[in-house]
């Protein structure tokens, strides 16, 4: 009797542990996989614009992660920290940033009607161009 009643509890706890696992590895994955593309993409100012070079890099390093979104953008600051267009120039040396950010969608093992499980994972890195 208190094997009937105890079971679904169980088996419930057990699923939530399984989607959480899911989403961490997921999220863990993502992160890598911003912090690849911004050390790529800060490995010269050439590669600092190469989009297609930056999402290959991304991707490449969480092959396990489908449908993931990478998307970059280049900024730069003067050196007391006043954005300025990268065209533009500085007094001083311009520092250049890559920032690039990642998403992917984790599915859930087991779906809850009541709970809200959005699986979506998202991380975000910024570098400084060499």
């Amino acid at each position: 009797m208190e094997y009937a009643l105890v079971t679904p509890l169980l088996l419930m706890l057990l699923a939530g542990a399984l989607n959480y696992g899911l989403e961490l590895r997921t999220a863990t994955a993502v992160s890598a996989a911003a912090a690849a593309g911004a050390a790529y993409g800060s490995s010269s100012v050439a590669n600092s614009t190469n989009t297609t070079g930056i999402q290959s890099a991304a991707v490449n390093s969480a092959p396990e992660v489908k449908s993931m979104t990478v998307a970059s953008a280049q900024s730069c600051q003067c050196p007391g920290g006043a954005a300025v267009s990268c065209s533009g120039s500085c007094t001083g040396n311009m520092l250049m940033y890559v920032q690039v950010t990642v998403q992917a969608t984790s599915s859930a093992a087991f779906s809850y009607s009541g709970l809200g499980f959005s699986g979506i994972a998202t991380a975000q890195a910024t570098m400084r161009v060499k």
